[in-house]
């Protein structure tokens, strides 16, 4: 009989960190706002980088992005790093991956680089093999993929194969399939100008998709995480299972009932505020451009993961999207519902620490910025996060401690009575959340790098109370006071007033810094 803790992380992609009922009343939560009111609502978590690969490669090797290597997307966490998921295995624990990987790049002229790459996202015969030829895969003893998001072209893998077994032989025309079927027009997730006549980077005329209900990858995320679930109940195994959402990641598009449950005309979208950029990186100041010379500051103004013009997006564009967007997290809602329910009927619920989050956030407006980028806004570095285990975690709760997604890999192993090994960087929080012990962190470090040379290269501070961001190679700085402007349209880092504030940021910045280097081994000997 297993007496162990289970452990499930359920993740969604690219969430807002107020887009659950709990914290935002316009949007429906249900699920999620069960799972808070089961146990406690952090409101000041933060994701060590803003985008997806260098996140969810932290997630699981309690590793900040310039540590284990995968510092932004089109990399690759290489598979030597000691991850949480081999650490549970040597202790009994089956361990289960469902849903969005992206440890690895999606086009690589060198196969042996990425499994997760063209021609092998559609070799389905190779994925029917996966989980016999190449399991534990970074820690996971079985793993189900899919690349895509939503109607993407880039979709094959196990959900493509589930869809086959499940009587959609003809999924493929319900998906956006291009040329050769390798590059679609999703290569990016930016929301576009609907009258640049390219549909491509997030935005749907029609948010409507075809696809029947049952046969989305939402559905097939919230399925197979059950059947694992199961699967370890009936062997009386232990579970350590990450329930990898895509949604509400862009494209925006969703089947009924959930592309009409919200109305447009009700989205409260963000705005650019006139003059908010006037103290910022000249940067900021040119995303308001219709064609911006990104390159005599030698940056990359190509894609949403460098700077872009967000000049001509309209208002009725962003309620439109974010009307999308919220019916994407309602489905996700619904199938973690599903979860909750499968495992109160299995009787797992008591013994399970269940973490909600999402690996970074998202812009639908605020400071007249779409979808990601190297701004370090509350809105795209702040995420969701719920944590539950019940006689430990205290029901009802909200907190604002501090919190790092770094810190997941070690609290999961503290709560299956592990320690932390000597490589990881993040923090054991399992005692801190039962309240058996103080908050072991008062600050975030969030990284951003998005290139070999310093072109896009920042990082950033977060206190209790402010936040400092420093470039690579600029005099440029950001320098915020959370609790005097909380939506972040004071840049004080060149105020006459804020010297010493500035001083002091520094100062911890270079603190938190050293205190986060690891030491892999001990020293055994004076020389």
């Amino acid at each position: 009989m297993n007496t162990s803790t289970n452990l499930l992380l359920i993740t969604s992609d690219q969430q807002q960190w107020f887009t659950l009922g709990v914290n935002n009343p316009q949007i429906k939560t249900p699920n999620l706002d069960r799972l808070a009111a089961m146990g406690t609502n952090f409101t000041r978590a933060y994701c060590p980088n803003p985008t997806c690969t260098p996140t969810r490669a932290s997630i699981i090797t309690g590793m900040y992005p310039s540590a284990h290597g995968a510092f932004t997307l089109g990399t690759k966490l290489a598979e030597h790093h000691l991850t949480v998921g081999d650490v549970l295995r040597d202790a009994g624990y089956d361990t289960v991956l469902v849903g969005k990987a992206h440890f690895q790049p999606l086009f690589s002229s060198d196969e042996s680089l990425s499994v997760e790459s063209y021609p092998r996202l559609r070799d389905l015969d190779f994925w029917r093999r996966f989980n016999d030829t190449h399991t534990p895969w970074y820690g996971f003893d079985h793993v189900e993929l899919t690349r895509n998001h939503a109607d993407e072209g880039h979709v094959g893998q196990h959900y493509a194969i589930w869809m086959e077994e499940n009587g959609l032989p003809d999924w493929r025309k319900y998906f956006q399939l291009r040329g050769d079927g390798i590059r679609d027009s999703h290569d990016d997730a930016t929301l576009a100008p609907a009258d640049e006549g390219d549909q491509g980077h997030g935005w749907r005329t029609d948010m409507t998709w075809k696809l029947p209900e049952e046969f989305h990858y939402t559905a097939w995320t919230g399925q197979r995480t059950n059947d694992a679930i199961s699967r370890a109940h009936e062997r009386g195994h232990p579970f350590f299972v990450w329930s990898s959402y895509h949604d509400p990641h862009p494209p925006y598009c969703v089947p009924e009932p959930w592309a009409s449950m919200y109305r447009p005309e009700d989205m409260k979208v963000g705005r650019y505020v006139d003059g908010e950029f006037d103290d910022m990186p000249p940067v900021y100041r040119m995303t308001r451009e219709h064609s911006p010379d990104f390159e005599s500051f030698n940056l990359d103004g190509k894609g949403n993961h460098g700077y872009a013009s967000h000049a001509r997006v309209s208002e009725q564009d962003l309620q439109e999207a974010q009307a999308c967007y919220f019916g994407m997290i309602s489905f996700m809602d619904h199938w973690i519902g599903r979860t909750l329910d499968h495992l109160e009927d299995l009787g797992l619920l008591d013994n399970t620490m269940i973490v909600f989050t999402s690996d970074h956030g998202h812009f639908l407006g605020e400071h007249g910025l779409i979808a990601k980028g190297p701004f370090h806004y509350e809105e795209v570095i702040r995420v969701p996060l719920l944590a539950t285990w019940p006689g430990h975690i205290p029901a009802g709760v909200e907190s604002s401690a501090i919190q790092s997604l770094v810190d997941l890999a070690p609290t999961f192993l503290a709560a299956a009575g592990l320690g932390t090994p000597r490589a990881m960087q993040g923090l054991a929080q399992a005692d801190a959340w039962s309240g058996r012990a103080e908050p072991p962190r008062d600050h975030a470090i969030v990284e951003n790098h998005h290139n070999a040379s310093d072109a896009v290269h920042l990082r950033t501070l977060v206190t209790d109370r402010h936040k400092l961001t420093v470039y690579r190679g600029r005099d440029w700085g950001e320098l915020f006071d959370l609790a005097q402007d909380p939506s972040e349209l004071c840049n004080l880092y060149e105020h006459e007033g804020s010297q010493g504030l500035r001083a002091d940021m520094l100062n911890r910045l270079v603190q938190a810094d050293l205190e986060r280097e690891p030491a892999p081994m001990p020293r055994v000997a004076g020389a």
